[in-house]
């Protein structure tokens, strides 16, 4: 009978000879190519097939035995001991930056993988470079990759370095990452659909303004505001930032900056302009403060906790799809 093929290397691979090993007889009761008492190929033979030193294929199949998956009979070779696979997650996250939504995703994320899954958690501040090497160094080490590419395109031939079938995109639908999973806002519908749910609270106002500094922040958001704006009537102006900008009575800001939403309370307070009533301030991505700032600040956002909460089910689970987490208007005092 000819002697099955379990054993799985790709010499162009960045992982590890040791851990291609590892995953092959993993892979293989997974697919149930094999069965508990079934014999692997000896460690001899995966070095001469291979051409691995002694050490390497050794330190495999030690950490198999260790996993109890492998049992050693002197004289006769290695057998499967257990099909029960239970793989420690180990996940690696890569965000953008830290902010206090982020940190909402990283919590709900950490608290449905409890017990489950150790999590390593880096930041690339919009730095390519930065980005390339987390990825290049993380390769191999880890079950799962959770990566948020935020402005980055064409990663496609970077992260195809790591197993697809292990990686998850978080936050953007990128056209080149089609391919894998993903937890992703839809910016263009999300703006568009919230105006469209706060629209009996924004009737009232004359003009409305979107302040976008652009940069790190997705194009999308502006179409869908002028979408809105050009289907309603409503007299608007796009502008990157507050430098210059005389807000009067009557008029709504949509702010994506925190640095711009605390200006423009500094200023209705000024102009003694009451929040809510003839003036209107809308943020982008609700905190906790938000409630609470100013009477409370109206944002739209999309809720990061459950962003956190479907990532940990698709990590588990293994689940390869691909899922819009909507944003709402959460009206407060402050529209």
């Amino acid at each position: 009978m000819a002697r099955k093929k379990v054993i799985s290397l790709n010499p162009k691979s960045a992982v590890p000879k040791y851990r291609q090993i590892i995953d092959s007889v993993y892979s293989a009761i997974e697919r149930r190519s094999l069965k508990k008492g079934d014999k692997v190929p000896s460690i001899n033979q995966v070095c001469a097939e291979y051409n691995l030193s002694r050490d390497t294929v050794m330190y495999a199949f030690n950490e198999l035995k260790s996993k109890g998956i492998l049992k050693s009979q002197p004289g006769k070779g290695y057998y499967i001991a257990s099909t029960e696979i239970q793989l420690e997650e180990r996940v690696f996250v890569l965000f953008d930056e830290l902010n206090a939504f982020k940190e909402d995703l990283y919590n709900s994320l950490i608290n449905s993988l409890k017990g489950k899954a150790t999590v390593e958690v880096y930041f690339h501040h919009f730095n390519y470079k930065v980005f390339k090497n987390l990825i290049t160094e993380s390769i191999g080490n880890y079950t799962s990759y959770l990566i948020m590419p935020a402005t980055f395109d064409n990663t496609s031939h970077l992260l195809s370095k790591l197993p697809q079938d292990k990686v998850y995109i978080i936050d953007r639908l990128k056209p080149d990452l089609e391919q894998y999973p993903v937890v992703y806002q839809d910016f263009y519908q999300d703006f568009y659909d919230a105006l469209v749910e706060g629209k009996e609270f924004i009737k009232k106002y004359r003009k409305l303004v979107f302040v976008n500094p652009g940069g790190k922040e997705p194009v999308e958001r502006s179409k869908g505001f002028e979408r809105f704006c050009t289907e309603n009537k409503f007299k608007y102006e796009i502008v990157k930032s507050l430098s210059g900008v005389k807000p009067s009575l009557w008029e709504a800001y949509f702010l994506i900056s925190d640095r711009d939403l605390v200006e423009m309370v500094k200023i209705a307070k000024y102009c003694k302009f009451k929040l809510g009533k003839k003036f209107g301030v809308v943020s982008f991505n609700d905190t906790m403060l938000k409630e609470v700032v100013a009477g409370g600040i109206t944002t739209i956002s999309t809720d990061f906790k459950e962003m956190g909460k479907t990532l940990s089910n698709m990590v588990l689970k293994r689940e390869k799809e691909q899922i819009r987490n909507k944003a709402h208007m959460i009206f407060r005092n402050s529209l």
